[in-house]
């Protein structure tokens, strides 16, 4: 199995899968569309053995060893769920300790993101899509809520680079998002379009700022939300706009670009059409995740294969995949547990 696509063999999106096991049209459909990644969810996930074996049959149908993502953050998103697996806290956790103590919330923070690369690299997964880099204001929708370490843009940049170190010395390529920043929105862009007014001085100030110190991050995630400021239209995934000026300009960002869910009702269209506008935009790689077969061919037939500055740019982002550092999970396990005592238990503990 070779390391890496070839200029002919990968398409610009990821796709997600139907259930535990690889079909054989889903197999057939791997293999004809050449995606540069798959993403999993809880649907996919039974148990550790299953979870392999299902890493490894995407890896042959792929012909290499393509990026195999997952939102595993603790809290309320996270795929892999006890009892085979463990729970970890939401992000607001490591910012209530940080708080308390800066230099055990911040342990805690490396020791929990440690701990969740190690149990992605034992199932064969090497991209996590965390960490949350998103600014929550009062009044927001709880869609980011707890999943956010804090309130304020130098908590969450301390915590959030944390978590990024801790992925990659676990072998684990992390993703930022959700950029240029979903803090701020009133809805659910899982269930409609979240439109932000606030001024550009104070997006800028906010809500842009800790995206900026993460710029040569391997991999990002676009926010479904409009931001007036910028493009009274589009949301960020499919505004030029919002990519150009704020994403790659303002903030500085030029690692591979992927956009959120395009199966979100927050975006109009067909999913061909939404999968074209998203790629047009600027975003390097179209996401698109339920695993309904006819959704997948529609976004295969609508994005290019992967060249000129994408191409470059998701290569780089694998070339940041290295082994992970050596790490006594056991020992790590107890000193992240007596960390976290104080504020959280694990459910069920």
């Amino acid at each position: 199995m070779s390391e890496g696509p070839t200029l002919s063999e990968t398409t610009a999106f990821i796709t997600g899968l139907s259930g535990p096991v690889l079909t054989v049209d889903e197999d057939h459909f791997l293999r004809e569309a050449a995606p540069w990644g798959v993403i999993l969810f809880q649907r996919n996930c039974v148990d550790p053995g299953q979870v392999r074996r299902l890493a490894a049959d995407i890896r042959s149908a792929l012909g290499w060893q393509a990026p195999i993502l997952i939102d595993q953050e603790g809290g309320r998103v996270q795929r892999l769920k006890p009892p085979h697996w463990r729970a970890y806290p939401p992000s607001r956790v490591y910012g209530t300790l940080y708080a308390r103590d800066h230099a055990e919330g911040l342990e805690a923070c490396q020791l929990g993101t440690r701990l969740i690369a190690a149990d992605l690299r034992a199932l064969g997964l090497d991209v996590d899509c965390l960490p949350l880099v998103d600014v929550p204001v009062e009044g927001a929708h709880d869609i980011i809520g707890d999943r956010a370490y804090g309130t304020d843009p130098d908590t969450i940049s301390t915590l959030a680079g944390a978590a990024i170190d801790a992925l990659l010395e676990g072998g684990v390529l992390p993703v930022i998002k959700h950029v240029p920043g979903h803090g701020r929105a009133r809805s659910d862009s899982h269930l409609e379009l979240p439109v932000v007014d606030a001024a550009w001085d104070e997006l800028a100030a906010a809500d842009f700022l800790p995206f900026g110190r993460f710029r040569r991050c391997p991999l990002a995630m676009t926010a479904h939300v409009v931001f007036t400021a910028v493009d009274a239209e589009r949301p960020a995934t499919t505004s030029d706009e919002v990519i150009g000026r704020v994403i790659r300009g303002t903030i500085g960002y030029d690692g591979c670009l992927m956009s959120d869910d395009l199966s979100m009702k927050a975006l109009s269209g067909n999913l061909a059409d939404r999968a074209e506008a998203s790629i047009a935009a600027g975003c390097d790689l179209a996401l698109h995740c339920n695993g309904k077969l006819a959704e997948m061919d529609a976004v295969a037939g609508a994005v290019p294969v992967l060249a000129g500055d994408a191409l470059a740019r998701a290569d780089r982002a694998l070339a940041a995949r290295r082994e992970p550092e050596p790490i006594d999970v056991a020992e790590a396990r107890q000193r992240f547990a007596d960390l976290v005592q104080p504020v959280w238990t694990p459910p069920g503990g």
